[in-house]
């Protein structure tokens, strides 16, 4: 039987973008994004609500979200929903989930360009790693700034 699990969101960046390294060197980076929902109450209250998405990505594409995304720029991230889990120091059992994004493309004024996908590689997909693709590298000039 067939299985989908997409996520697609659009926010601002809530923090600078935190890089690391695997034990055997693949680059991670991490940001929060927030997003806002606004809705009217029955008696004409606006309301709005802002939902934080935990995105990481791997690889090139975490190279260049470190380089180039900062707080507060506009961008979507697509990817998958992961769920992970862990035991603190305390002893407590905590629980994330994240989206494990495979594109992101910046969308406020600084630039549209978007950052090339990735694919999942087959070998490595439980763990939640990605392959490079073979898009090609961006370059600080090919990003059309203002």
């Amino acid at each position: 039987m067939p299985s989908l699990n997409k996520v697609i969101i659009i926010g601002n960046i809530g923090g600078e973008p935190e890089m690391r390294f695997t034990p055997n060197g693949k680059p991670v980076t991490s940001f929060r994004v927030a997003t806002n929902w606004v809705s009217t109450s029955p008696d004409g209250e606006r309301r709005q609500e802002t939902e934080w998405f935990n995105v990481v990505t791997w690889n090139k594409l975490a190279e260049q979200c470190n380089q180039f995304l900062a707080k507060g720029r506009l961008v979507y991230a697509e990817g998958r929903l992961h769920t992970r889990s862990w035991e603190g120091q305390d002893g407590q059992q905590h629980s994330r989930a994240e989206v494990i994004a495979n594109k992101v493309v910046f969308l406020d004024r600084r630039g549209m360009a978007p950052l090339p996908e990735e694919k999942l590689d087959e070998s490595a997909s439980a763990g939640g790693k990605a392959e490079e693709s073979d898009a090609a590298e961006l370059e600080p000039d090919d990003i059309p700034f203002e």
